[in-house]
C-alpha cells in the first residue's frame, strides 16, 4: 500500500532528514585508514540518541546495528565490524533515522585514503546517477522514467546497475510500496503522485551487476569481487518538483 504524505508529514520527515544529513557530515570527518565501521556505528547511535532520535533499522527483522556498513565488493547490508579500514577501500554507510516517528533514509559511499582512478570514476558516476534519477522524480512521470535515466547514464559510463535491490517508499515504515528500480523503460511502471516519499539509491558496480548473498543472510556482494558504490536520498514528490529530504548541502 502506498501512503501519500501530507505537507505536515513531509516537513517532519525533512527534520529527520536534516539530522541524518548532519550525521553523514560527521562521518565524513571520521573516515580515514585505521578507523573501524564498528566505531562509526557506535558514533551514529550515540549521535542520534543525543539528538532525540533512534536508528530505525536496529531491530528491524532482527538486524543488530544502527548502520549498514558495506566495504568494497559488498553491495549493501554489510555488518559493522572491528576490522580497520585501509587506504584504497571504499565504504558505504547506510542508515534510517527515526525522529519523533518520522523517518529518513540515506546512504553515502566514502573513499578511505587514496583510491584508484577507476574506483574514483565509479563513485563520481554513482553520485551523479542519483541526482539524474531525482530529476525524473516529478508528478506525472512513471517509476520507469527514474530507472531508465539512471541505467542509461550509468551504462554509458561503463558501469553496471544492480538489479536485485531497489529504492522504495518510506514512512511510516522503512520499506513501503512502490519499489523504485534503478533500471527500466521510460514511460513504464507506476505513475508518480504528489505526496509520495521514496528513496532513490542506485547501486553501481565496476564489474557485472549480479550479486550473491553472504551466509549471514543480510550482506550482498558482487559475484566477481569488483567494488560497488551507492548513494541514496529520501525524496518527496511535490507539485513544485522533487524535494530532497536528506540534503547534505543545506
Amino acid at each position: 500500500m502506498i501512503h501519500l504524505k501530507s505537507t505536515r508529514e513531509i516537513k517532519q520527515m525533512k527534520e529527520a532528514g536534516k539530522l541524518l544529513a548532519e550525521c553523514h557530515k560527521q562521518i565524513a570527518n571520521m573516515i580515514k585508514p585505521g578507523v573501524t565501521t564498528m566505531e562509526i556505528d557506535t558514533f551514529v547511535e550515540r549521535f542520534l540518541k543525543k539528538n532525540g532520535a533512534t536508528p530505525e533499522q536496529k531491530g528491524y527483522r532482527g538486524y543488530q546495528y544502527a548502520t549498514c556498513a558495506s566495504i568494497n565488493d559488498e553491495i549493501c547490508h554489510g555488518f559493522p565490524r572491528k576490522q580497520p579500514l585501509k587506504s584504497g577501500d571504499i565504504v558505504t554507510i547506510d542508515m534510517v533515522v527515526n525522529l519523533n516517528g518520522a523517518l529518513a533514509d540515506s546512504a553515502w559511499t566514502y573513499a578511505v585514503g587514496e583510491i584508484t582512478k577507476e574506483i574514483e570514476h565509479l563513485l563520481s558516476v554513482t553520485k551523479k546517477a542519483l541526482y539524474i534519477g531525482i530529476e525524473h522524480a516529478v508528478v506525472g512521470n512513471r517509476v520507469g522514467d527514474i530507472g531508465h535515466a539512471i541505467q542509461t547514464y550509468a551504462e554509458s559510463e561503463g558501469v553496471s546497475v544492480v538489479r536485485d535491490f531497489t529504492g522504495h517508499g518510506i514512512g511510516p515504515s522503512i520499506h513501503e510500496e512502490p519499489l523504485i528500480p534503478h533500471f527500466g523503460k521510460a514511460g513504464k511502471g507506476l505513475r508518480l503522485k504528489e505526496g509520495m516519499v521514496i528513496t532513490i539509491e542506485p547501486m553501481l558496480n565496476l564489474g557485472t551487476y549480479f550479486s550473491q548473498m553472504d551466509n549471514n543472510g543480510w550482506t550482498a556482494r558482487t559475484v566477481d569481487g569488483k567494488v560497488s558504490a551507492q548513494y541514496e536520498h529520501t525524496v518527496a514528490i511535490t507539485k513544485d518538483g522533487p524535494l530532497i529530504l536528506t540534503n547534505q548541502d543545506e
